[in-house]
Formats: C-alpha cells, sequence, structure tokens
C-alpha cells in the first residue's frame, strides 16, 4: 500500500454512499454542488455520475431520475464505460439507503482528504523548482475545502444583528476624531492603507497605532520589511517614553519599567525585501499562535514589499502590487483582524500640500480592496515645524475627504491631529466637533449646483 492510499479510508465504498446522497437527496447536492470535483472519485465511472448529475442540477434544479440516468447514458459511446455505469449505479443507490446521516457528517473530511492528496501529487513539481509558497499554498486550500453551511446575512430575518451593540468590534486609533470618523477605529477584515511621500512620517503613525493599540491591552504582530527589528523595536521604545531616537538609549532602565506594564503584547519579526509573502506573514502568524499568541492586529511596514502570491516573467509589476494587495486584504478578511500598512505616493504626489487618491504610487486599485485610505502630507516646511496634514481619502464606514492639520514629531513618533479641518478649496478652516464639520460640509455640498 503507497503512503497516498494511507491516507484516508475515504475509498470506493464511501464514495459510492456521496454519489448516493448526490442521486436522492436534494439538500446535500445544493450544499455540495460548488465542492465536489471529478477527481475526487478513483473511477471513471464515479466520475461521470458525477458530472452528469451536476449538469442536470444546473439545468433543472432538482436531482437527477434513474430514468433520466439511463437515457443519459446510452449516449456514451464508450461500450466499457457503459457497462462500469451500469454496474455501479445499483450500488450507489443501495449504499446510502441507511448512512445519508454518516455521508453528510463526514463529507468535510472527505473532500479536505482528496484535496489533500491532489496537493500533495501536485507538489512534487513546485518542489523541484523550490516554490514552497505555492506547496504551502495548495496545502491550506486543501485544509479549507469542505462544506459551507452558512448562507449568509438574512436581510430580512437578521435586523437584530445589525444593531446589536459592538455590531462592528474596533480597535480605536490614537485619535478620537479619527475613531469617530471611522466607525470606532480599525475594525475586523479592515485593510486600511496610510499614504505619504518618503521620510514623512508613515511609519511612525504605523507604531503610534500600534502602540495605542499595545496600551490598550490588544496584541500586535508588527512585520517590518525595510527596517531592522532592533531599530523598530527602539522606535517603540521612543513612543512609550516620549524621548527621541538618540535619547532613548541613556533611559533603558525606564523603558524597561514601562514595558513591563503593558497590558499587551507586541510581536516585531524582521523579512527583507521581497523575502517574504502573505503565505510567509500567515505561516508566522499560525506559529505565534501556536504559542499562545493570537494577534488582535497586524501591521506590514510595507505591503509593496511583498512577494506577489504568484509571478511569472510576463506579470507587469503593477499587476503583482494587486495581486499582493488582494492577497493582503484576504488575509484580513480570513483572520477577521485588521492589518494596517504604510504606502508610497507618486513624485506629483510628494509635491502636494494635500495628497489626493490620485496619487498612490504602484497601483491605484490598491485602493479599490482597501477599507480606510488615509494620507499624510508633509512639505519640507512641515519637517521643519513638525507640521502635517493627514487626509481622509477613502473611508467605507463615514465621510471621507476630510483634511485636518496634524503635529508630527517624529523623534518618538507622537502625533496630534488637531481641531482644524479644511473644507474647501479656498483654504478657510473651521473649529468645531466632527459632527459640526460635517454639518457644515453638508451644507456647502448643498451649494454646488447641479
Amino acid at each position: 500500500m503507497t503512503s497516498l492510499a494511507k491516507l484516508s479510508s475515504y475509498g470506493k465504498g464511501f464514495q459510492l454512499k456521496v454519489l448516493g446522497a448526490l442521486l436522492t437527496d436534494k439538500k446535500f447536492l445544493l450544499n455540495t454542488r460548488d465542492l465536489l470535483r471529478p477527481d475526487y472519485f478513483d473511477s471513471d465511472a464515479h466520475k461521470w455520475i458525477l458530472e452528469t448529475t451536476i449538469k442536470y442540477y444546473d439545468k433543472y434544479h432538482t436531482t437527477i431520475s434513474l430514468e433520466a440516468l439511463k437515457i443519459e447514458l446510452q449516449k456514451v459511446e464508450n461500450d466499457i464505460l457503459q457497462v462500469a455505469v451500469k454496474s455501479e449505479l445499483r450500488n450507489c443507490y443501495e449504499a446510502t439507503q441507511e448512512d445519508l446521516a454518516y455521508v453528510v457528517e463526514e463529507f468535510t473530511t472527505f473532500a479536505k482528504n482528496q484535496e489533500l492528496k491532489a496537493a500533495l501529487l501536485n507538489s512534487a513539481d513546485l518542489l523541484n523548482q523550490g516554490d514552497f509558497d505555492g506547496i504551502r499554498g495548495l496545502i491550506e486550500r486543501a485544509m479549507r475545502a469542505g462544506m459551507d453551511k452558512n448562507m449568509g446575512h438574512e436581510y430580512n430575518k437578521d435586523v437584530e444583528s445589525r444593531y446589536r451593540e459592538n455590531y462592528r468590534p474596533t480597535i480605536p486609533t490614537p485619535w478620537p476624531i479619527m475613531n469617530e470618523t471611522i466607525g470606532g477605529g480599525w475594525g475586523p477584515g479592515d485593510l486600511v492603507i496610510m499614504f505619504g511621500n518618503p521620510g514623512g512620517g508613515k511609519s511612525w503613525t504605523m507604531v503610534a497605532a500600534a502602540a495605542h493599540a499595545v496600551l490598550m491591552g490588544y496584541n500586535v504582530n508588527f512585520y517590518t520589511l525595510e527596517l531592522g527589528e532592533d531599530y523598530v523595536g527602539k522606535r517603540f521604545d521612543c513612543y512609550f517614553t516620549g524621548y527621541g531616537i538618540e535619547e532613548v538609549n541613556k533611559h533603558r532602565g525606564e523603558v524597561e519599567k514601562i514595558v513591563g506594564k503593558l497590558k499587551g503584547k507586541l510581536i516585531v519579526k524582521e523579512y527583507p525585501p521581497k523575502g517574504a509573502s502573505i503565505n510567509t506573514i500567515k505561516s508566522h502568524i499560525q506559529k505565534c499562535i501556536d504559542m499562545d499568541h493570537k494577534p488582535d492586529m497586524i501591521v506590514i511596514d510595507y505591503v509593496d514589499y511583498l512577494k506577489a502570491p504568484s509571478k511569472s516573467r510576463f506579470t507587469e509589476r503593477k499587476d503583482e502590487i494587486d495581486d499582493v494587495f488582494i492577497a493582503t486584504k484576504g488575509l484580513a478578511k480570513e483572520l477577521q483582524i485588521p492589518i494596517l500598512t504604510p504606502s508610497q505616493v507618486n513624485r506629483m504626489g510628494a509635491k502636494d500640500s494635500v495628497i489626493e487618491g490620485d496619487k498612490a504610487a504602484g497601483s491605484y486599485d490598491k485602493m479599490m480592496v482597501a477599507d480606510v485610505c488615509l494620507s499624510l502630507s508633509r512639505m519640507k516646511e512641515d519637517k521643519v515645524l513638525g507640521t502635517g496634514r493627514i487626509h481622509v481619502m477613502k473611508n467605507r464606514y463615514g465621510m471621507d475627504g476630510m483634511t485636518w492639520d496634524a503635529k508630527v514629531d517624529t523623534n518618538n513618533g507622537h502625533i496630534e491631529i488637531l481641531g482644524n479641518m479644511l473644507i474647501d478649496e479656498s483654504g478657510d478652516k473651521q473649529r468645531g466637533s466632527y459632527r459640526d464639520i460635517a454639518n457644515k460640509f453638508f451644507e456647502l455640498e448643498s451649494q454646488v449646483p447641479g
């Protein structure tokens, strides 16, 4: 017996039961229609029965009768296949008469098993190519196989769930006005992008967001693909103590005292640029979970520096970036935690006092998959004065288009969003709460012709 044969006991007998369930139970057929593949079955006869059953269901939306199967079988030109199918049909109907509940219960394991066998067989070529991320992806897809019994949110019935307290549990940002704007903070499954020009303080905003979450008791994984682990750790030391990057070396005792009192746990992990993919990140997260560290939030500095999930010599750089950000959003959705990342703007954006969405570097499409897009704009004079402007480029959870003045200290990462908000192109500023400013915004908008 080969190693693959030893993988499970879901052989011909169980495969017959699955086919029997498909032939006799419409609900089972409905739930498994998009999950079953012909190569789950060992014999050509079983594969033909599966394909014919699904074609019939897609056309008539019900299970196929024995009479219809016989008619379809007459169209088969392969005499050997005809004989094999005829002998198996009776076995299929008999196999499930008493075991339908068992088949339903075991189906998920069966599907994972068959996918895993296929993954192992297909991994040989990838192994020769040294594509370990590809192998990992095949195995992970295999482990996700199975029956999805969740139909989705039933709008007519699930009214209560939409208004339940903590309907969207969030991790607060360090900035109250930002929390009001984006529905409480960083939400589960969110992809958040902070755009800015080089040296403008984007990475410091990531440190500030992560440090604030840790202070509030959340676990954070911070992945750096630009700076070393120790240097990023020093940035957190600066944030927690308030000292600058040069001063903090003199205050090690104070750092240790503060770190010892932190409520949440912070992991800083370094990868070289293009030395990791989303699958690499996912694998590390699983390792952390196995060691009792489940992250509540992830920061990737930068997602742009990750390897694309699949790449060929014909793949354009723009498409690579799109694939990386789509994969990152998928990971956030799968884990149901927010992922934050900075990203560069193009050369034109670096000259703007307020960076708009059309200045995203590499690919504008990365904004399409993100839930919240912010920008930090800092001109030469801003870097001298410690000022800047934070602009809401995209916001799935409320208004966008607002710009706030900000104080930015790139020595310790302390960033303060001021109560000043730019609301029109003239440069006039209004003070007030978010709701007051929003009302004024709509008032001005209503005056625009058209």
